[in-house]
């Protein structure tokens, strides 16, 4: 019961819809009772999810669960991260505590200057990313992943029926949306990580989900890469990398990662990314915005400059200090 108390303050300081959490606050602690009881009795099943359409810029279908069915997952993804998130490689970096976009960015400037004998010869770097990911995980695979570590049959019983909660195709898929698929992703996607590591013995290696690069000075090696780490995602994972997305390309010639694109001794960020920006600065810097807002542009200027600080974007900063005058 404690558990599921902190997962739901944990649930409440995330995002989720304002009148579906007052609603389960309403009788919070019946609630919570209730599905402890349910829990207990090995009487919970998972509420269907609700499908919609985002774009993230690019369009995804994301499934949302009940709230009752998030506060749970809030609460298995605590007691399962730190079992498994001490297992994983330094440079894995997302969904976890202290990593995210901007470190994967600086760790990847720092093996760029590493590989190249800090750009004194050019490096190449392999970008690769797995086709259709999330649809294609495979349950019995990722239950077997889970069961190496957890040896409780309740929570293994609990998380067989979280798993087989979503399918794409038979047996297979992960919802966007669960605070649990992100940890089930990197716990499947470790697997690759440890190959490339351990066996392959790649010390410029960096994964964020399903996109990784590998840095070489090297082209020929990172060439010959690629069918082995095809063959070992086909056999051991059911996962194929998408056709369209794998390079093998000079760091002069810019890498495009994690919203930067990064060459040597800078980076910039995405264009892309900036006119997403632009565009909605312009829709929120009015002065009726700012009104009815209350400081939501300013605060969002500020993350903004945030985002820039860390690249060559002076004239970018300057833009959007004009249109926030404006």
């Amino acid at each position: 019961m404690d558990n599921l108390l902190a997962a739901w303050q944990e649930f409440k300081r995330g995002k989720s819809r304002k009148q579906e959490v007052q609603e389960f606050a309403f009788s919070l602690e019946d609630n919570l009772f209730d599905l402890h009881e349910r829990l207990r009795s090995h009487a919970w099943f998972p509420d269907p999810y609700v499908s919609f359409r985002v774009a993230d810029p690019k369009p995804r279908q994301i499934h949302k669960a009940s709230v009752r069915d998030r506060v749970l997952y809030q609460a298995v993804f605590q007691q399962l991260y730190p079992i498994f998130d001490k297992s994983f490689i330094h440079d894995s970096y997302a969904s976890r505590t202290g990593k995210g976009t901007l470190s994967g960015v600086l760790r990847f400037e720092e093996f760029a200057r590493k590989a190249s004998g800090n750009y004194s010869h050019g490096v190449f770097i392999l970008k690769c990313d797995i086709r259709k990911f999330f649809d294609c995980i495979d349950h019995r695979i990722l239950f077997e992943l889970l069961s190496a570590r957890i040896d409780d049959a309740k929570l293994l019983h609990l998380l067989a029926l979280i798993i087989k909660s979503f399918e794409k195709s038979p047996r297979m898929g992960l919802p966007l949306g669960n605070v649990t698929s992100q940890l089930f992703a990197n716990i499947y996607l470790n697997e690759l990580d440890q190959y490339l590591k351990r066996i392959q013995k790649e010390r410029y290696y960096i994964r964020y989900c399903d996109d990784f690069i590998v840095v070489s000075k090297h082209f020929d090696k990172l060439h010959a890469l690629i069918p082995r780490i095809s063959e070992f995602l086909e056999s051991r994972l059911k996962l194929f990398l998408h056709p369209h997305k794998i390079s093998v390309r000079p760091l002069a010639q810019g890498l495009d990662f994690l919203g930067y694109v990064a060459f040597p001794r800078h980076k910039v960020l995405r264009t892309r990314t900036k006119r997403r920006m632009f565009r909605r600065c312009k829709r929120l810097f009015s002065q009726r915005a700012i009104e009815d807002h209350d400081g939501y542009p300013k605060r969002m200027l500020s993350s903004y400059k945030g985002l820039l600080s860390h690249a060559r974007e002076y004239r970018s900063w300057k833009r959007l200090e004009q249109l926030y005058a404006m």
